[in-house]
Formats: C-alpha cells, sequence, structure tokens
C-alpha cells in the first residue's frame, strides 16, 4: 500500500512509431499526448508528416527516404539509453520499407529490455470509408506490416477488417473473431469494434493467454478518428501498471467511450485530448466485460 505523500511510481517510457499530423488528434499526436498525460515519457519515431487525418480532405505527404529512416532507426537501435524503455507500438507506415527497420529496432528494445511488450497496430484498412471499406495503404506496405511485424508482436491490435484481411477469414461474427485471432498466434490479440451481442453496442474482444474477455459499450455514431490508436496505447499502459488482461480492456475501453462521448456532444470533428482530458486519465463511464467461452476453432 501506498503511504500517504509517497511520490507516485515512474512510468517506463514507451517508445511509438506511427504517423504524425498537424491538426487533430490521430496518430502519434494523440496518442503520445495521452501516453504523456498519464505519466509516460514518449520517444516518438514519426513514419509520415500529414497536415491532418485523410479522411478530412487530400494534403501532402511527407516520407523520410528510406535511407535516412533506416539511419535514425538505427541510431535509436544503438542507443545505450534503449533498456529504459517499457515497451514499443507501432502504427501506420508511410512506406513498406520502413517495416524492415522497425522490426530491427524491435529487436533491439527486446535483446536490451527482454519485458519489453511490442504492440503492432496493423494500420491497413476498415469496413467503411468513400470507397465502401478494403486497404487503405498499398499493398505492398500491408505485406510488409504483415509478413515483418505481425510475427514480433506481443499484442496485435487490428480492426475487423485488418483482422479478416491478415488472416483470409470472414469476420463476422464473436466466435470468427475469436477462432480467426487465435490462428494468428500472438499472446495477445484485442480485436477493435469487434462484432458486440447486444444491439447497438461496440465491443472490443481479447484473446489472451488466459482466455477471451470482451468489454462492450453503446455505439456512437459518427465518432472521430483515432479510437484504435488510442485504446492500443490505454491497453498497453495498462498491462505494463501490472494490471490484468480484463482490468486493462475494461479502462481502455472506458477512457475511449468516454472521450468519444464528450468530444461528440460538442459537434467536434477530432478528438478532444486537451478540453476532455480527465477522461484518459480516470474514466467514470461504466462499460461492462464478460468471458467469452472459447469453443474449437471455426472456419
Amino acid at each position: 500500500m501506498q503511504m500517504p505523500g509517497a511520490a507516485e511510481p515512474q512510468k517506463k517510457p514507451i517508445l511509438v512509431i506511427t504517423s504524425q499530423v498537424v491538426r487533430g488528434g490521430i496518430s502519434g499526436r494523440g496518442l503520445t499526448f495521452a501516453l504523456e498525460r498519464i505519466g509516460h515519457p514518449v520517444w516518438f519515431l514519426p513514419t509520415i508528416l500529414l497536415p491532418w487525418h485523410p479522411g478530412h480532405g487530400k494534403g501532402t505527404r511527407i516520407v523520410a527516404p528510406n535511407a535516412e529512416f533506416a539511419a535514425i532507426a538505427a541510431d535509436l537501435a544503438a542507443s545505450p539509453k534503449l533498456g529504459e524503455l517499457g515497451g514499443v507500438m507501432s502504427g501506420y507506415l508511410g512506406d513498406p520499407d520502413q517495416a524492415a527497420s522497425v522490426a530491427t529496432l524491435v529487436k533491439a528494445v527486446k535483446a536490451a529490455n527482454p519485458d519489453a511488450p511490442y504492440l503492432c497496430d496493423p494500420v491497413l484498412g476498415d469496413h467503411t470509408g468513400s470507397t465502401g471499406g478494403g486497404l487503405y495503404v498499398p499493398k505492398a506496405t500491408a505485406e510488409a506490416i504483415r509478413d515483418e511485424l505481425v510475427p514480433l508482436a506481443d499484442i496485435l491490435t487490428p480492426n475487423c477488417f485488418e483482422l479478416g484481411w491478415l488472416t483470409q477469414r470472414e469476420v463476422e461474427s464473436e466466435l470468427q473473431a475469436l477462432s480467426a485471432a487465435r490462428a494468428l498466434g500472438n499472446k495477445r490479440v484485442l480485436i477493435t469494434t469487434s462484432p458486440a451481442l447486444r444491439r447497438n453496442a461496440i465491443a472490443n474482444l481479447l484473446a489472451g493467454p488466459r482466455g477471451a474477455v470482451a468489454a462492450e459499450h453503446a455505439a456512437i455514431p459518427n465518432p472521430p478518428h483515432g479510437t484504435g490508436d488510442l485504446i492500443a496505447g490505454l491497453f498497453l499502459s495498462n498491462l505494463l501498471e501490472g494490471r490484468d488482461d480484463e482490468d486493462a480492456l475494461k479502462r481502455a475501453s472506458a477512457s475511449v467511450f468516454e472521450l468519444v462521448a464528450r468530444s461528440v456532444k460538442k459537434g467536434a470533428d477530432e478528438l478532444l485530448f486537451a478540453e476532455e482530458q480527465q477522461s484518459v486519465v480516470k474514466a467514470m463511464a461504466l462499460v461492462s466485460s464478460r468471458r467469452v467461452l472459447e469453443t474449437k476453432a471455426r472456419a
């Protein structure tokens, strides 16, 4: 038990490798704010610079030449402070060749600190969008993530489309999602926006080493972008604090649900991290969770 007045235990740094936007709260911009707000120092390696989320309109894409990206990843891999990292997250890649550099960096972190988990958010595509859904990264990038990063991940956080693409399976029910997640073989697979049992609800389904658990809450129409990045980062943070899978999932889901609800209520087209940061720190929203009975894998 912590004594009154005692300092809070210092949280370990997390290495975040993903995209950066100038406006908005998606990807690295919102994720870095959220992790630092709850006490994690962040090392941030951007994979691409964008003016805003592509869903808000076309914009200039700035991607570092592959040789320079590989060089800065190598600099980080050689850092004497690499062992300080408590975990690594990767998300959106700006070029398929970046996957090899990220993989090398992840392996270096693991060598320096074998207990540091690697979370891969395989940002590939979605069921929704102006084109009706599908891959929104080049196929070569999707294949590089699948072949080089997914096998290294201790934690994988795909949405239903990404899970189906990675496994070449149909994912339209909770049992199908769970079966596909187990087929990947990663220690933990967190399926965001998984099929829910209740109507007008959203579930986050975790296939973990001690069974499967789902956290479910009401669906919010037209949510801002960036929820997948956020739940992945908060789930990782909760695990690093020593919480069990169910508690980590419930807390992460509650924060995302509350932040989305408050942002939508104010008419925002982005997650309001600055105004509603308390939702990230300690959400008051109630999210139900349940254990999911696992059956033999279904096709």
